[in-house]
């Protein structure tokens, strides 16, 4: 069985709704206009039989709620589009054993109490965050009563990147150019979340707390000797900044960065995929495509991710705790 747990969908009437006002998060409106997988289940279902046994615990497409509301708007998306996926997965349980749950975070009171809805009322396996919330970073301390529920919880994050193309690649120009705010620029984003939160202390203030990092850890991974010899010069290379959080942290940095969870989500990159293995360890990675945004709009990163995974050399009994066995002990899944 392969449990595909970082993928996405659009529930109808949340598309719809966000059709309605499409004058904001114009960055992906455009893009996920043009995937019809995304809200046609027929057509995605004849793309899950051709990978069979395959299922998907799902999650929202991109942009992140706070694109399209201010905080009194984006309660009521949260609630649709969460009823949208509940609705789905318990309609076709045999196709999706799970959801993952948005969140309003531009209110984070309202978000923890749809934390509680979702997954209390809804059934959904976990939440999905982004590396910021309109701008505003994760350790910021409004948002550390999500992290903390999730902690009590026992479920984990889905982390998955966001800047738009308004984030220029350099500070003489207005925009990003050549899609390197998103090539280059949620790698980035994902990685600078993951160390803010390191470095809040979530790790050790809640130590039941799990975070699934999409597309593998981004830049950590590769960057190890950095997060780990590079962080513990941490302070030699600046001046005026305060290193309390980090003098209060129990371990050295790059040991938290490995309590993160990564995904397969790489499009194909085998030697991607093969670094983050070595950095996160087997028990820590969870098979997903990051279906549909592939240039096949459905089939592709599906494909290309098993084959990555049939490629390397694993132990059968280490391949089947990447596509299934992780994910049955990290989630509660339905009639698995």
């Amino acid at each position: 069985m392969k449990i595909d747990i970082f993928c996405h969908i659009l529930p109808r009437a949340f598309y719809d709704r966000m059709l309605s006002i499409a004058s904001r998060g114009q960055a992906m409106q455009k893009r996920v206009r043009e995937i019809p997988v995304l809200i046609d289940l027929d057509l995605r279902f004849r793309i899950m039989d051709a990978f069979e046994p395959y299922v998907q615990v799902f999650s929202l497409s991109t942009p992140a709620l706070d694109e399209f509301g201010g905080p009194d708007e984006t309660p009521d998306l949260a609630r649709l589009a969460n009823d949208g996926m509940a609705e789905i997965v318990a309609k076709y349980p045999s196709r999706f054993p799970g959801f993952v749950a948005s969140l309003p975070m531009n209110n984070p009171e309202a978000a923890v109490l749809e934390i509680d809805r979702a997954v209390g009322e809804l059934g959904a396996t976990g939440v999905q965050i982004f590396s910021n919330v309109n701008g505003r970073p994760l350790d910021d301390p409004a948002f550390e009563p999500v992290f903390q529920r999730m902690a009590e919880l026992n479920l984990p994050i889905w982390l998955h990147p966001w800047r738009g193309p308004d984030v220029p690649d350099y500070p003489t120009e207005q925009r990003s150019k050549h899609d390197m705010w998103w090539v280059f620029g949620w790698p980035y984003e994902t990685s600078v979340a993951m160390a803010r939160i390191v470095f809040a202390g979530y790790f050790d203030r809640f130590p039941t707390l799990k975070i699934i990092v999409h597309h593998m850890g981004a830049m950590v991974p590769h960057f190890a000797g950095r997060v780990g010899p590079g962080l513990d010069q941490l302070g030699a290379r600046s001046e005026n900044e305060d290193l309390g959080d980090v003098r209060r942290l129990k371990n050295r940095p790059y040991e938290y960065f490995r309590m993160f969870y990564g995904d397969t989500a790489l499009f194909g990159a085998r030697h991607a995929m093969e670094c983050g293995l070595e950095f996160f360890g087997v028990d820590r990675v969870l098979f997903a495509s990051d279906m549909p945004f592939d240039p096949e709009k459905g089939p592709g990163y599906i494909r290309e991710t098993i084959r990555c995974l049939d490629e390397m050399p694993l132990s059968d009994e280490d391949r089947s705790r990447i596509y299934e066995g992780n994910a049955r002990k990290l989630l509660r899944l339905r009639g698995l």
